[in-house]
Order: structure tokens, then C-alpha cells, then sequence
């Protein structure tokens, strides 16, 4: 059987998995402090848009020329 001092490998895998977790946790740690901080900020601000409808009857000129 090999000794685990000479499974380098496992240990630079091991290594780099803990590294990236730590990495991540500290990311999301600091993610939610900034946004603790901040104010919120409205995404979608609300405009009252205007809104026209032309409805085309079947017997109107326009649609007699398109047609």
C-alpha cells in the first residue's frame, strides 16, 4: 500500500477543492454585506406609458387597399 505522503496529487486536489469553497464563501459573505448596506434599488422603474388601439373593420378602406 502507497503512504499518503506520497499521493501528491490527492493532496493538490484536496487542496484546490478548498480553496474554490473558500473562495465562494467568502464571495457570497461579502455579497450579502453590500447589499445589508445598501439601499435597495427599484429595477424597473414605473412610467405610465400611453397606450393607442386602431381597430380595422372588415368593411373599411384601409383594409380594402391592403387587401
Amino acid at each position: 500500500m502507497s503512504d499518503w505522503t506520497s499521493l501528491w496529487y490527492v493532496w493538490l486536489i484536496l487542496l484546490t477543492v478548498f480553496l474554490l469553497l473558500l473562495c465562494g464563501i467568502t464571495a457570497s459573505c461579502i455579497k450579502f454585506c453590500c447589499r445589508k448596506k445598501r439601499p435597495p434599488v427599484e429595477t424597473f422603474s414605473r412610467h405610465p406609458y400611453d397606450l393607442t388601439v386602431i381597430a380595422i373593420d372588415s368593411d373599411s378602406t384601409a383594409h380594402s387597399t391592403v387587401t
